[in-house]
């Protein structure tokens, strides 16, 4: 059984259509999917169709922008109730900050003597990447990697800082909506000395279920297994997945890392747990007997 659970779509910064991303998954040999765009769940009623479609098992999420310590962090949450008034209360700003930030970024990407316009950003959900898309497009760099290396990233001439959620408040939302929460790529792009042992423990204590280990931003097997081995020790879930972008993300191909069976399993458990302890109507994996 082949288990992806961290893909996006054109709802936020990929490059296919929800039901594309779906269609790609079978095509890709995955038994299971999880489309988790950012800060949105509007790609899901089209990937539920698609689903529907193929015969594939798909799981709602999404990628939670949220801050920890000053540092920014992206929070994997799974099958949770997206009408919940307080997480929708937190998403609506999360996107406001994320739709303030595109103008000041192109202002302060012309000041710095790059010719781009705000009318060439072009997408539903609109993030740097789609900023990083258009310095293509105008020839300033070669792709999406080079644009946040020289322009984008904290530090760099076009970064502009936005709202973002707490993440023990966050993981406390998710499951007052019904949901599981796992952390994004945790060591990767420089956060080892933040999401260290201590403070993984202390989020398993607020309630997060689980860490992603098998990533392509954990490039050295003995990363993976040292996060592995933090996982058994603090009762987290380990999964694995490819943050599939599409075009927009070169050597994220569907399926090239995935999560071991017992492991989704023991997240849909946690799931099953924390939808009847919310009370809530969360969704439920399509396509699952």
């Amino acid at each position: 059984m082949r288990i992806d659970l961290h893909t996006h779509s054109t709802a936020s910064d990929g490059t296919l259509l929800p039901g594309e991303v779906v269609r790609a998954a079978a095509a890709a040999g995955l038994d299971v999917v999880a489309l988790t765009d950012h800060d949105t769940s509007s790609g899901w009623s089209e990937a539920v169709l698609a689903a529907e479609e193929v015969g594939l098992e798909l799981v709602r999420g999404m990628e939670i922008s949220t801050r920890h310590r000053g540092h920014g962090v992206h929070l994997l949450a799974y099958l949770l109730d997206a009408t919940h008034p307080g997480l929708t209360a937190e998403l609506d700003l999360i996107l406001a900050g994320r739709d303030d930030r595109i103008p000041g970024t192109i202002a302060a990407l012309r000041a710095a003597g790059l010719d781009v316009e705000l009318g060439d950003i072009d997408a539903p959900v609109p993030g740097r990447p789609h900023v990083a898309d258009a310095l293509v497009a105008r020839g300033h760099v070669a792709d999406r990697d080079e644009a946040f290396a020289r322009w984008l990233s904290p530090g760099r001439p076009g970064y502009v800082d936005r709202y973002a959620a707490g993440l023990t408040t966050m993981i406390g939302l998710v499951a007052a909506a019904g949901g599981v929460t796992v952390i994004a790529h945790p060591w990767g792009r420089g956060r080892r000395g933040t999401l260290t042992a201590d403070v993984l423990a202390e989020l398993a204590g607020a309630g997060l279920s689980g860490i992603e280990v098998d990533h392509q931003d954990h490039t050295d097997p003995d990363v993976r297994e040292e996060l592995r081995g933090i996982a058994a020790d603090l009762g987290l879930i380990a999964t694995g997945s490819s943050d599939f972008h599409g075009a927009g993300k070169q050597n994220h191909e569907l399926g090239c890392h995935t999560t071991d069976p017992d492991s989704y399993a023991a997240l849909l458990d946690r799931a099953a747990t924390a939808a009847a302890a919310s009370g809530r109507e969360t969704p439920a994996v399509v396509g699952r007997p």
